[in-house]
């Protein structure tokens, strides 16, 4: 993550001492509930506002609770740094945050709706004789620090893009389907306004797509760019998400894989997301991935590929089989267009084992881009720390709204 050395993410942020202390004595408490907090924040502001739950909200994440654990996490991991300035700044949180609000078109009134709900489900749940006035002024005081810096910083993300905050909603048509022998499909957009060609973007960033479902719900969801952009097209590949015991069938990349085709119009936003690659550095590059997690790593190597050929780049992924490897073929043609490369694959179903980087030959001073489910990005991150790679050379994506978490459940605060 690369940041403007003017970001707003850079300035300190400083609790009063009569609120810290009140937080500082709080926190413990609050924590200990914030799960059930949360939980009736949601109901009530979907209750009060049911097209947010039907036009902006994953109703998929709603379902199985990890919004609720991400709003969690990204509170009480602000507070924990505001009464502690020693523990690392939560700036990388606010940035994913940043980046993920970006594309999704939020603005700054949307901040407000959020703080009436939330503070009426800490007065229901905490009881209104423990949320004194002197409580509540603390935890208002620390929602708005950290929604300001938010709503700052998401301007510089609008501003960067050229537009105003929230309008970053375009219309396309699809002018390529890429089924992949792995199951996963890639779609091509371009303009549905030839004179409005669509934007460049950094290697790693996504867009949303909005899904027009059958109930009048349109649901959007975030997919990595696989393409080089400058073009005037964007790529995304998708993996059709299946029901599984307890957890619902995707919703939009059912609606992707059976419905769309070549020809038909998408709505997608401007690329955001903070997972890329310094561009204008020549240190190696080490991408490490499982799964569908390769999508951002197709998007970085297309650019070293074509623009910095002789970078060297360690390659790195973990799969059940290599027919269930998405984007394959794709990986290994673009590793042989790179001069100082080195690609390996870990297969279930051949006994490889768990993917393995201290067996590897990793340059001490590469940068390290991991994506990947939750279990797999603490069984990387924990290798590399054993072995001496610095966390700030570590950076990593969750295809989930907790990324933070991996951080947030260090933290003693939040035990």
């Amino acid at each position: 993550m690369r940041l403007a050395p003017d970001s707003t993410l850079h300035n300190a942020v400083d609790l009063e001492p009569e609120h810290a202390e009140v937080i500082r004595a709080t926190l413990p408490l609050v924590a200990a509930h914030i799960d059930r907090i949360t939980a009736l924040f949601y109901t009530k502001m979907f209750a009060a506002h049911p097209e947010l739950l039907r036009d902006r909200f994953n109703r998929g994440n709603q379902h199985d609770g990890a919004q609720q654990k991400a709003l969690a996490a990204s509170i009480a991991t602000f507070a924990t740094h505001l009464v502690d300035p020693n523990l690392p700044h939560p700036r990388e949180l606010l940035a994913r945050i940043g980046h993920k609000h970006a594309s999704l078109g939020v603005t700054e009134p949307e901040y407000g709706i959020v703080h009436e709900h939330l503070f009426a489900a800490i007065v229901d749940v905490l009881g209104a004789d423990v949320v004194t006035p002197q409580i509540a002024a603390a935890w208002d005081r620390v929602y708005w620090l950290m929604a300001r810096t938010l709503i700052d910083f998401e301007r510089e993300l609008y501003d960067a893009a050229g537009v105003e905050p929230g309008d970053v909603f375009r219309a396309t048509r699809v002018v390529q389907r890429i089924d992949d022998p792995s199951g996963v499909a890639t779609f091509v957009v371009e303009s549905a306004d030839p004179a409005a060609p669509l934007p460049g973007f950094a290697p790693g960033q996504y867009i949303s797509v909005g899904a027009r479902l059958a109930d009048g719900a349109r649901q959007l969801r975030q997919y990595s760019l696989v393409n080089r952009g400058g073009d005037g097209r964007l790529a995304f590949t998708v993996r059709k998400v299946l029901a599984e015991a307890g957890t619902p069938a995707g919703e939009v990349s059912t609606w992707l894989h059976d419905t769309v085709v070549v020809g038909d119009a998408l709505e997608i936003t401007l690329p955001f997301g903070d997972l890329t690659i310094d561009t204008e550095a020549t240190t190696p590059v080490v991408l490490i991935s499982a799964g569908i997690g390769v999508t951002p790593m197709a998007g970085i190597l297309e650019y070293l590929a074509a623009e910095a050929p002789t970078r060297r780049t360690v390659i790195l992924h973990a799969d059940r089989s290599t027919t269930a490897h998405p984007l394959r073929e794709t990986v290994a043609d673009l590793a042989t267009r790179l001069a100082n490369v080195y690609l390996r694959a870990w297969y279930e179903a051949d006994g490889h084992g768990l993917l393995d980087v201290t067996r590897i030959d990793l340059p001490q001073d590469a940068d390290y881009y991991l994506c990947g489910g939750t279990g797999f990005l603490h069984h990387v991150r924990a290798q590399l720390e054993s072995i001496g790679i610095p966390s700030d050379r570590v950076h990593f994506e969750l295809f989930a709204p907790n990324d933070w978490l991996l951080d947030a459940e260090r933290e003693p605060a939040l035990a």
